[in-house]
């Protein structure tokens, strides 16, 4: 029988052997290393569909009270050990721009740091997604953060991408310090850190509920750094434009889903607080609306996805809201396909012409495998029906109504068809704008498979749902 804690060892075992390869076998391709640690991902994958939930010791006492295997944990360790596998993959053809950012080195300089340092940010995800103790979410969140300060400023002989780097990392720092003071306020008033016992003591009528409230708006703040929910998402531009592009992907789909899980878990405990849903429903409503209004006016496909990642930050938090895990889950499922679709097609694409919707004018000419995937990731994010995206955005809308939450529906809808307007942008730049460009666009072998699963795994889920939705019942 698998337990849980074992697969974060084993990825973590995984990126320390990389690491050390990387540093002793110095004349060999480093793209090997990407494949070994793609291969080591997969069969932890694997692994997982045979630990069952709750399998792993998780009692409310002991050492193991910081830690749970439900359902819901291993359903995101699988979905963080997808993200990364695909993020190693778009980094394979992304390797020939860490190489160029390396001038006067070895043609292999940089390359092994780069592939490992996403499987110790892996290791982390799976950690977040498992907390059920305040102390324990430090950590793990810190792992996550610092792998992506390297991550973010890897490329770092490029002024926008060290521009990126100390954005994200002044910004990330100061959610850390608004998690840490949330904490210490929680603690203070309930003496403890384990969210289980947290709820037992704000059940409790003497409590001080205005003071942990208090922490508990300090701790939302740091999550909402994390997420890039309004009005905490300043750096998301910026930062997403300079990253390398994979990193930016794997910002955008496994950053947030893990601070969505850990955002669900803590308010838990805060339920009985009515001044907290409506502070969220105020959150989501900002989210939606700014998200797609920066979003409108983009020529940089790349930007126009960083005000895109916002939009759908408000689309979760409806969901959070309404206290719908379910909900929220499918759309992360959707939004890894959808996401991880775009950028596989943008890495490709702009190391040919570059990241603007006028550099996709007539792709559909010059290689219309790569439109055709564009296209449907464009559809998929903006809702169309038959597409995963419709069926997240209707399962969120679903538990908004259950909840009479009227405004969060009506302005949902409405900044849907914001959406269409500027992803349609690519697609009529694909299909119906000309171009002087006549020069094919190469796709290697994995790239091909990895894009295709994609497409498949994006029209397949917005028709058949029911097996993510099987993985989520308790």
């Amino acid at each position: 029988m698998i337990t849980a804690p074992e697969l974060e060892i084993t990825v973590l075992v995984l990126g320390m052997v990389i690491l050390m390869v990387e540093a002793f076998a110095t004349n060999i391709d480093k793209r090997v290393l990407a494949f070994a640690a793609i291969t080591g991902l997969a069969i932890v994958l694997l692994a997982t569909f045979f630990v069952t939930p709750g399998a792993s010791p998780s009692p409310t006492t002991g050492f193991w009270s910081f830690y749970t295997a439900d359902r819901l944990s291993i359903f995101f360790k699988q979905f963080a050990l997808v993200t990364t596998i695909f993020v190693l993959i778009m980094m394979t053809d992304y390797a020939p721009v860490v190489r160029s950012s390396f001038p006067g080195s070895t043609s292999q300089a940089g390359l092994g740091e780069f592939f490992a340092l996403p499987i110790f940010t892996c290791v982390g995800l799976m950690y977040l997604v498992s907390a059920i103790d305040f102390v324990f979410i430090f950590v793990s969140l810190e792992l996550v953060t610092i792998s992506f300060y390297v991550l973010v400023s890897f490329t770092r002989r490029n002024p926008i991408t060290l521009e990126a780097g100390i954005k994200y990392l002044v910004l990330s720092a100061l959610s850390t310090a608004f998690l840490v003071y949330g904490i210490a306020w929680i603690f203070g008033v309930t003496g403890q850190t384990n969210l289980q016992r947290i709820t037992e003591v704000l059940a409790n009528p003497g409590t001080d509920r205005g003071a942990a409230l208090l922490g508990m708006v300090f701790i939302l703040v740091a999550l909402g750094f994390k997420i890039a929910a309004v009005p905490f998402q300043i750096w998301v531009p910026d930062v997403y434009q300079g990253a390398p592009t994979p990193v930016t992907a794997y910002l955008s789909v496994g950053s947030k889903a893990a601070g969505f899980v850990v955002l669900l878990r803590v308010l838990q405990p805060f339920l009985a607080l009515p001044q907290m849903q409506r502070l969220i429903v105020l959150i989501a409503l900002l989210t939606l609306i700014y998200g797609n209004l920066a979003a409108l006016p983009q020529a940089n496909l790349k930007r126009l996805l960083a005000y895109s990642s916002i939009a759908h930050a408000g689309y979760l938090l409806i969901g959070v809201a309404c206290f719908d895990g379910r909900a929220v889950s499918f759309y992360l499922a959707a939004y890894l396909l959808m996401t991880l679709l775009s950028f596989a097609v943008l890495i490709i694409v702009a190391q040919q012409t570059g990241e603007q919707i006028s550099d996709f004018d007539g792709l559909a000419k010059r290689s219309p495998f790569l439109a055709f995937a564009m296209l449907i990731g464009m559809v998929s994010l903006a809702g169309v029906p038959f597409t995963a995206g419709f069926l997240g955005k209707f399962f969120i809308f679903y538990a908004a109504l259950k909840q009479h939450q009227i405004a969060l529906v009506v302005v949902g809808v409405i900044t849907v068809g914001c959406g269409f307007y500027y992803y349609l942008k690519v697609v009529r730049a694909m299909y119906w704008q000309s171009t002087a460009k006549i020069d094919k666009i190469p796709v290697t072998g994995l790239s091909r498979l990895a894009i295709s699963a994609l497409i498949i795994a994006t029209i397949w889920l917005g028709i058949f749902p029911q097996p993510v939705l099987d993985a989520l019942q308790r």
